[in-house]
């Protein structure tokens, strides 16, 4: 279930944002001064191959691979970086965002849900 990551850093000059985890997934949510939803990024399959779908209301829909900035031998750890991906599983992701999102914010939980199951670049067989 995904719990609040209290006292979180905001960034200068940034939306405030929320921040939520569990074991598969992250979920940073952008908000106005209304609370009204700017956007988020939800990344899942944390422990094995880390995707991240982003909405953003001036930029729509995103796709891709996390990858997270180890793979650079004798060098310290970067940054993570956020390349394109192929298929999105809005059901199968749909699905466990619901069931792990049960305790959120209703508004939010509804909120992401809606914009996983309206999702419209290339996804995967359901």
């Amino acid at each position: 279930m995904l719990s609040e990551i209290t006292h979180i850093r905001q960034r200068h000059g940034e939306s405030p944002r929320r921040w939520f985890e569990d074991d598969f997934f992250d979920l940073i949510v952008w908000l106005n001064a209304s609370q009204a939803i700017l956007g988020f990024q939800l990344v899942y399959d944390k422990g094995r191959a880390p995707r991240a779908l982003t909405w953003c209301q001036d930029d729509g829909y995103g796709h891709y691979q996390v990858e997270d900035g180890e793979l650079r031998p004798g060098q310290p750890k970067a940054a993570p970086l956020l390349r394109p991906d192929g298929p999105f599983d809005r059901h199968g992701i749909g699905e466990a965002f619901a069931h792990a999102s049960a305790h959120l914010d209703p508004a939010i939980a509804q909120f992401v849900r809606h914009k996983i199951g309206t999702y419209a670049g290339s996804t995967s067989a359901p």
